[in-house]
């Protein structure tokens, strides 16, 4: 008979007694002539587009090996690089004080993150980016003082945020509101019991925040926000609106234009973008290893170390419970 779950084919052995002879089993592994005449398919369209684009004089891949290491474009690349980790770094930290406003009890800060929310994610990120480029035209000075009445001291505009840090701003206030969502996402599939137990020990709402359900909401966070680095990664390339040109794609561009050939910059800033995201998969995959550990553990390897954190809490709110109603200290 087939075996279905297996994909073997097995011989039935008779019925006998104890001291019958085992029958040996033949073992037929299963054949899926279709899935090799496809991949093959797949690999002659692969190879036919390779050889294609390697003869096609459109793709001039002589300029692509000369400019893929070209001074300006590496240091575009950096730029590029730096300015992903600034807004990242700006924006979770944002993303994450939005939504624990919006957790709060409080309404007027639960008001205030669904402004900030509403607005951010509202509006295109280059519309914002365009209005950070104009912030000297609209604010001319950044005053220090009190409301009303002449300021202490006044600084210009373009004296204190170049074009560089404006992009950055831009860019870290847009990710903000969307890092809000999936913190409050992590937040919410944490077991409203542990904030309860947080309680019940005792610590203060922000206490049991970051010490209880923020470290359990991790494991849920740090994929989607793997994907929103990346995702920064490239919105990079519309700083041009505010206007930084040092980021990889603006230079590049401004590189073709230049020599009057788009496209193999074009191949250029796409090899650099694809080799810097390729970094960050691997980083966000030992990331999301590393806060998975403990996750569906088996009873034999012992619990992970949030599992085991929140049997050490459970331990101690037994014992409290058991001191009151005994009047006394159990431990």
């Amino acid at each position: 008979m087939n075996d279905a779950s297996s994909g073997r084919a097995t011989t039935p052995a008779p019925a006998g007694g104890p001291g019958a002879a085992p029958v040996p089993t033949k073992v037929v592994r299963l054949r899926h002539p279709w899935r090799i005449v496809v991949a093959v398919l797949l690999l002659a369209v692969v190879a036919v587009f390779i050889i294609d684009a390697a003869q096609r004089e459109a793709f001039d891949w002589p300029n692509v090996g000369k400019y893929v290491f070209d001074q300006r474009v590496s240091q575009a690349a950096g730029f590029t690089l730096l300015l992903t980790v600034l807004s990242m770094i700006i924006g979770v930290v944002l993303g994450v004080i939005l939504a624990v406003m919006r957790q709060s009890p409080n309404p007027v800060l639960k008001s205030i993150a669904w402004v900030w929310l509403w607005v951010f994610r509202g509006t295109p990120v280059y519309v914002q980016l365009v209005f950070w480029g104009l912030l000297s035209t609209i604010y001319t000075s950044i005053d220090l003082g009190v409301p009303f009445m002449e300021p202490w001291v006044s600084y210009p505009t373009t004296a204190l945020l170049n074009t560089f840090w404006l992009a950055v701003i831009g860019l870290a206030l847009n990710e903000s509101a969307y890092m809000a969502e999936i913190v409050r996402a992590g937040l919410l599939s944490v077991d409203p019991g542990q904030s309860e137990a947080a309680t019940a020990l005792g610590m203060s709402w922000g206490k049991s925040m970051r010490r209880v359900v923020l470290p359990q909401a991790m494991r849920v966070i740090i994929p989607p926000t793997g994907n929103e680095v990346i995702s920064m990664l490239k919105t990079t390339s519309l700083v041009t609106a505010v206007p930084f040109t040092l980021e990889l794609y603006t230079r590049t561009r401004d590189i073709s234009a230049a020599i009057f050939t788009p496209i193999p910059l074009l191949i250029v800033a796409s090899i650099w973008y694809l080799a810097i995201t390729s970094v960050l998969m691997v980083g966000q995959y030992f990331l999301e290893k590393r806060y998975a550990r403990g996750v569906g553990a088996r009873p034999d390897t012992g619990p992970g170390p949030v599992t085991g954190a929140m049997s050490a809490v459970d331990a101690e709110i037994a014992e409290t419970a058991i001191a009151a109603k005994h009047g006394g200290d159990a431990r």
